[in-house]
């Protein structure tokens, strides 16, 4: 059987959540994966209004859509952040406060907390997210940068993030951080040191997303093996390169959609991210949640990407084998006889264990 496909609402927050739920219903999506900006999932009133969880469930159920996820994706970029004033634009003004900066990232944890309480109560078991950062800044290594102001980074996200785990782990929610450049994980040696950091604490892991790979020129299938028991979530999102010999994958401080940037995101399925690799990984590594697509493009009308991209979903995954494919080949009783595959060598080179030549995940 196949993974529910969802959509991430993060880029559809402009619209009601009543209005996003009916049009993912009439495209065939399977359910929704909430974002807690707009009025799609607000965490306050979660925790303040005793119908408001119910509410949004009757209100998905309405339209045949499930929740198993949801976001908080601009607070969590608080928690670790240097604040500045472009922060103010993407939290609720209960965690900008005064804007002063240690106070915006002390209310931003607390928010977070707060986010996997309301989790709990509407029955939700992943939070994804970001986290911040305190030396993305210092990624060039100049001026000349040690190892230990960058351990410094890294105790002060384990120093922020850990009480937040532990209150997650509370809740029965995990964190599904998206490794993503500006946060204290972009890539796959960061991304290990970030669980070192942590302590590897169990309720901390990865909201899988190869479009913040690829343009980096990291293997998305190489992450998934390195974390498998880490994957806790997954979205579906594109990336396309477009170098010229002008530009770089640093994006020459050109906006998202300019032609003259050196990548940019583009619908799923139009980009350079390879599907097929990625499907039989998390098909290697037993993940059955669900394939949420974050779309993205900005040179393409949103409604009719995302339906191509359910389209395109749909038919990329596929359910592991499990029954391997030289299995017929052997006849029962054990004897031997019509073995061969026809091309005189005999077979008998399935591995036995009806995955197919998998690893025994599936």
């Amino acid at each position: 059987m196949s993974r529910p496909v969802t959509l991430f609402t993060g880029q559809w927050a402009d619209l009601p959540l009543e209005t996003l739920a009916a049009k993912a219903g009439d495209w065939g999506f399977d359910g929704l994966e909430l974002a807690c900006w707009g009025d799609h999932f607000e965490v306050d009133k979660a925790l303040d209004d005793d119908g408001y969880v119910g509410a949004k469930r009757d209100l998905l159920e309405a339209h045949g859509l499930s929740c198993v996820a949801i976001s908080t994706h601009l607070v969590g970029q608080c928690v670790c952040d240097p604040i500045d004033e472009r922060h103010r634009a993407i939290v609720p003004d209960r965690v900008w406060g005064d804007g002063d900066p240690e106070g915006v990232r002390q209310r931003a944890a607390q928010e977070i907390i707060d986010t996997g309480c309301a989790a709990e109560r509407f029955g939700v078991e992943v939070v994804n997210g970001f986290t911040g950062s305190s030396v993305w800044a210092k990624l060039y290594f100049f001026p000349p940068t040690s190892q230990a102001d960058i351990d410094a980074g890294y105790s002060d996200f384990a120093d922020r993030w850990t009480p937040i785990m532990d209150a997650y782990a509370e809740h029965g929610v995990r964190f599904g951080l998206e490794v993503h450049p500006t946060e204290i994980a972009y890539d796959i040696h960061t991304a290990r040191r970030a669980l070192d950091a942590i302590g590897n604490h169990p309720s901390f892991g990865f909201n899988f997303d190869p479009s913040h790979l690829i343009h980096q020129f990291v293997d998305p299938v190489v992450f998934i093996n390195e974390f498998s028991d880490r994957i806790f979530h997954v979205h579906i999102k594109d990336a396309r390169l477009q170098l010229d010999g002008r530009n770089s994958i640093l994006s020459s401080h050109l906006d998202f959609g300019d032609p003259r940037r050196g990548w940019d995101f583009v619908s799923p399925g139009r980009g350079d991210v390879e599907w097929d690799p990625i499907i039989r990984a998390l098909n290697r590594i037993g993940y059955r949640g669900p394939l949420s697509i974050e779309w993205e493009d900005s040179g393409m009308d949103r409604e009719w990407g995302a339906k191509e991209a359910l389209e395109m979903v749909r038919g990329q995954d596929f359910a592991p084998a499990d029954v391997a494919f030289d299995a017929a080949f052997s006849d029962s009783d054990g004897d031997g006889e019509g073995e061969g595959n026809g091309d005189g060598d005999g077979s008998g080179e399935g591995s036995g264990d009806g995955q197919g030549g998998g690893d025994g995940h599936e």
